[in-house]
């Protein structure tokens, strides 16, 4: 896992939204995988997580009310 220069805020959460519905380029997969830490991906993939949950809850709250 080594690259030059850490990844963008928007450049990880373009790879984590990507990846979070499952269309993702082979290109951005690769710079995904060689990024120097994983921090950045698993912590925005835990936000989205939370938020999509968040989501599905309001949804089913409003149509249930």
């Amino acid at each position: 896992m080594t690259s030059s220069n850490p990844s963008s805020f928007k450049r990880v959460l373009k790879a984590v939204a990507g990846a979070f519905i499952g269309v993702q380029s082979e290109q951005q997969r690769q710079h995904d995988f060689n990024a120097s830490t994983p921090w950045p991906y698993i912590i925005a993939g835990l936000v989205m997580a939370v938020l999509f949950v968040l989501a599905v809850m309001l949804t089913v709250f409003l149509v249930l009310r």
